[in-house]
């Protein structure tokens, strides 16, 4: 009678297919031919199983489709960086040796501004002749009160939104710039003609030929690990879900398995029909993704995360990672699917039967963070930077590994627990009573959100000692003042002008303006003259350069009693000389122009100014030393912005940098990151943007196959009088209780890994509780989002008519 019942059973959960004759009974194939059939039979079975057969494979297809193309995309960042840095060097010119004017030559300066927060580069062109170097993307040279934009500035420039922008750059806009000439596509750059540019008072420097090879360092230690560990964290939770949506079905799937093995199918058939089914949803899982990563393209061009912006030709996979995608994609769909059928062709009977298989076991779980303990354990001391390609592996391998092992222990965790809890609501119980039986699929829904977490704890303490590392305090004051603005000027004079200008700009509470110049004595004994810088300034200025105690008009400081200029009877010369580059020497430019320093110059301390320098030398007020005798100097401007007033320091920039290809506009700031640091923190944070979009889609689609799993098992309890809402709470339990359980195993996985990797760079052991909260909360968040998304296909799932079957 059992055996009957066992036939039975095999018999009903043998996949139908449609209204054609069931497959026939498999038979043990003899050689090549015999496990060619046994392949395509699973082919059969994936395609032609009827809607229940094809909406699986419709599933895994999407799911490892939705892996395969940010795969894809992953394998495309290296050509996006090197593509924008080669458009970047192809563009500049920092410096160049000295040449001659020619027909071919040009001056050229910088001009970058900055607008709402957004970097604008600018760069002003002079032709010296008919055929001046052009960047790439330019084909003609703008004329003076002309310029070339991208099409993003373009855009802002002739929108409302640009109106103040408008007044700072009124140059007339002749043409954009092509691809080639910018880094990518939201960059706002331009180029302007002038004729202000000269190579004698350094406004300019003499060009003939655009482009530059620019040796890239190579990357410490610290920041060679934080590349290699982003890198692991952020693909690892896609090869995860790729592995997942290969287990789409997997319950039907087994117990078909089983029921082939009950009427005389040998576990090796079972296995290559296995292995054809699972080609079948991976090779249209591929076509899938190739399908996806087309369109995506187009989409990354319009899309900016973190200011970092590629064009769509950028988005190219190499062909030696691409080919490894297309091949390492089946064998993982078959290899995992293998993995999968111990059960089956262990207790076959027990599988067809839905009862319980046997315990999952720990040891070999415990393997892969061994192994990765063991390959991390020599760098613990602190990594060598000339370690080479060696240690670049190792530590991807170790870090791999140990991730891997948080995703392997999950299953076991969530079956030990559940298989210890008693009692509770009714919603609860059925939760739990649904795990007991079966934890897999539960485990396999949160497996890539419990290591995409663990590994996200981990980079944030390895980005929390970090940031010590590359963010270095300005010395800068941002409470005494916010902008700096700095001009060249030929007199003294105009820096009262400009004060006084910006005295007047809106939003500005206090402008205080100076003008250094660094002037000569006669060397003793003839000998070369000794340069000593002169300020001049009231004294409200004064004060914020040195404590000068009392200051009235006519006063005079010096801040370097020791220096021969500072001392009192110094004969400054105020006619500096002036370099011309044609006779490679300094030449003085009319009389002397001799000045003093009084007698009763009273001593001052030195004091850091708000952009954090400290003036030395003498200090002197206007009734002291008359600004206009100063010649070639440097005017600074120190402003205090009205906070209570938006765009305040637009309307300063637009005040000071029309037309100017002189001034400069710093922003102050009390800290400063380095330039690489920054740039892969944002790779993270744009990486960490699209595989949390991957999970939680990836989550989704396993939700959807966990819930049509169950359809005719909720219709029953719903035409047997249960209620929607306990079956809805029910399944809130369900996803809750593994959620939890791989936060916190998630938590303990990452603070471990995390303390490893601050020790492979010296760092001591530190945990910002803020962040870890948030990282967790982050993670359950998408979990509790993917769980709401799917009551409204549960509602509809407990409908009578899924009572209905093939």
């Amino acid at each position: 009678m059992r055996a009957l019942d066992s036939r039975r059973e095999a018999r009903d959960t043998a996949p139908p297919s449609g209204a054609e004759d069931p497959p026939p009974a498999p038979a043990v194939g003899a050689g090549a031919a015999g496990r060619l059939a046994d392949l395509l039979m699973g082919a059969r079975f994936a395609l032609s199983g009827g809607r229940e057969g094809w909406i699986r494979t419709v599933l895994t297809a999407i799911g490892v489709g939705l892996g395969v193309a940010v795969l894809m995309i992953a394998a495309s960042v290296p050509h996006m960086f090197a593509a924008r840095d080669a458009r970047t060097d192809a563009r500049e010119i920092y410096g160049a040796p000295e040449l001659e004017r020619s027909a071919d030559t040009a001056l050229y300066t910088l001009a970058d501004t900055d607008f709402r927060g957004e970097d604008i580069r600018g760069r002003y062109l002079q032709p010296e002749g008919e055929d001046p170097p052009l960047p790439p993307g330019v084909d003609k040279a703008p004329g003076p009160g002309e310029m070339l934009v991208s099409p993003p500035l373009k855009e802002l420039l002739t929108s409302p939104e640009g109106e103040l922008l408008r007044e700072r750059l009124p140059q007339r806009i002749i043409g954009t710039i092509g691809e080639e000439g910018l880094r990518g596509p939201d960059e706002l750059t331009y180029l302007a003609g002038t004729d202000k540019l000269s190579t004698a008072d350094g406004s300019g420097f003499r060009i003939d030929r655009f482009g530059m090879n620019s040796a890239e360092e190579p990357l410490d230690p610290f920041l060679l690990l934080l590349v290699i560990v982003t890198c692991v964290v952020l693909l690892l939770p896609v090869g995860v879900f790729v592995a997942t949506a290969v287990r789409f079905g997997g319950e039907r799937r087994d117990r078909r398995l089983a029921a082939l093995r009950l009427v005389g199918a040998d576990s090796r058939t079972v296995r290559r029909i296995a292995a054809g089914e699972a080609l079948v949803g991976a090779l249209l899982g591929l076509l899938v993704g190739i399908a996806l990563f087309l369109p995506a393209r187009q989409l990354i061009g319009q899309v900016t995360l973190f200011d970092i912006s590629v064009f769509p030709s950028d988005v190219r996979p190499s062909a030696l990672l691409a080919t490894l995608i297309l091949l390492a994609v089946p064998v993982a769909a078959v290899a995992v699917t293998l993995l999968a059928l111990r059960g089956v062709a262990i207790e076959p009977l027990g599988v067809v039967r839905g009862s319980g298989v046997r315990r999952r076991r720990l040891w070999w779980r415990l393997l892969p963070p061994v192994a990765g303990l063991l390959l991390l354990s020599p760098l613990l001391d602190g990594m060598d930077p000339d370690g080479g390609a060696l240690a670049t592996y190792t530590v991807a391998a170790g870090v791999l590994l140990l991730l891997v092992g948080v995703a392997a222990v999950l299953p076991w965790l969530i079956e030990w627990v559940v298989s210890r809890l008693r009692g509770g609501s009714l919603p609860f119980q059925l939760a739990v009573r649904r795990l007991q039986l079966d934890s897999g699929a539960a485990a396999r829904a949160v497996s890539g959100i419990t290591v995409a977490v663990a590994g996200a704890i981990a980079i944030q303490m390895l980005f929390g000692a970090a940031e010590e590392e590359y963010t270095r305090p300005t010395g800068q004051d941002t409470g005494r003042a916010q902008l700096q603005i700095i001009d060249h000027t030929e007199s003294g004079a105009s820096a009262a002008g400009l004060t006084g200008r910006l005295a007047d700009t809106r939003g500005v509470r206090q402008a205080l303006g100076s003008t250094e110049v660094h002037v000569p004595m006669p060397g003793e004994g003839g000998g070369d003259p000794v340069y000593t810088q002169v300020t001049v300034a009231d004294c409200a200025v004064l004060t914020e350069l040195a404590r000068v105690g009392s200051c009235t008009d006519g006063d005079v400081f010096t801040t370097d009693r020791e220096g021969v200029g500072s001392r009192p009877g110094a004969r400054l010369d105020l006619n500096i000389p002036e370099y011309l580059p044609e006779e490679e020497e300094e030449v003085r430019i009319g009389d002397p122009d001799p000045w003093t320093v009084p007698a009763d110059v009273r001593d001052a301390e030195p004091r850091n100014d708000p952009s954090g320098n400290l003036t030395e030398g003498v200090l002197a007020t206007p009734g002291a030393l008359d600004p206009s005798r100063l010649k070639d100097g440097r005017v600074e401007v120190l402003v205090r912005l009205d906070p209570s007033v938006p765009d305040a320091a637009e309307y300063v920039r637009n005040a000071v940098e029309p037309g100017s290809p002189r001034t400069i506009v710093v922003e102050l700031t009390d800290s400063d990151t380095a330039d690489r640091f920054a740039l892969i923190q944002r790779a993270l944070y744009a990486g960490a943007t699209g595989v949390l979009l991957l999970i939680g889609a990836s989550m989704i689609v396993s939700t959807l196959e966990q819930l049509r799993e169950r359809r005719k098992l909720l219709s029953v309890l719903v035409a047997f009088g249960t209620r929607r809402a306990t079956l809805a709470w029910s399944v809130l339990w369900q996803t809750a209780l593994p959620v939890v359980l791989g936060l916190a195993l998630s938590i303990a996985g990452g603070i471990g890994l995390g303390a490893i990797l601050l020790s492979m760079v010296s760092e001591p052991f530190a945990v910002n509780w803020a962040s870890l909260a948030g990282m967790a909360g982050l993670g359950g968040g998408v979990i509790l989002l993917v769980t709401v998304l799917s009551l409204p296909p549960l509602w509809r799932m407990m409908r009578p008519d899924g009572l209905r079957t093939e």
